[in-house]
């Protein structure tokens, strides 16, 4: 959610979500589909008796227990890569914040899974908005996450998911919004 962009006549603001496409997915996607291949093509090496890896000798394992377990945790490895990597092209998690105040209109998209709920929207009105939140939790799991506060008592999250921004942009970014819609700006 860091650019913003404001239009000219300051009445609308933008907020781009980061979402699956992120750097530490596309290495953990590159990383797990490296190794795997690795295990699935050492157990397929010691079944065949045919080295398939350039830099090993598999052939040399027996192919019950240790080949079959190489090949299985392949086979793992590589469904829990084309997992990530189908997230990543799906762009799940990812989406945009929209607030116009010249139309009275706020819109939060983001993206799922493919289905019938892929494009996951949720509309309302300024005079629906109650407050701006911030919630800080440090330790073990730390949380820092912006919330809509709306009148009927829903929160609706702001931020991406996944590694928490920094305290002070976090700050930052909800005293603006609460600025930009004229909302007090709560757990500060």
């Amino acid at each position: 959610m860091k650019a913003q962009t404001v239009s000219k006549d300051t009445d609308v603001l933008h907020q781009p979500v980061l979402g699956s496409r992120r750097f530490s997915n596309l290495f953990w996607a590159t990383v797990i589909s490296v190794g795997a291949t690795g295990f699935l093509l050492s157990g397929i090496s010691s079944y065949l008796h045919v080295n398939l890896l350039p830099f090993s000798d598999p052939t040399a394992l027996v192919f019950i227990p240790q080949g079959l377990v190489m090949g299985l945790y392949g086979a793992a490895g590589i469904l829990l890569a084309l997992y990530l990597w189908f997230a990543i092209a799906w762009d799940v998690g990812g989406g945009y914040n929209h607030f116009d105040r010249k139309a009275n209109q706020i819109q939060i998209v983001r993206w799922g899974y493919p289905g019938k709920n892929r494009r996951v929207e949720f509309d309302c009105t300024l005079e629906d908005i109650q407050s701006i939140r911030v919630e800080i939790r440090e330790g073990l799991n730390p949380k820092r996450t912006l919330y809509l506060k709306l009148k009927n008592r829903r929160e609706i999250p702001l931020t991406r998911v996944g590694q928490p921004l920094p305290l002070a942009e976090i700050e930052q970014q909800g005293a603006e919004l609460a600025r930009f819609l004229g909302v007090p700006l709560e757990g500060i």
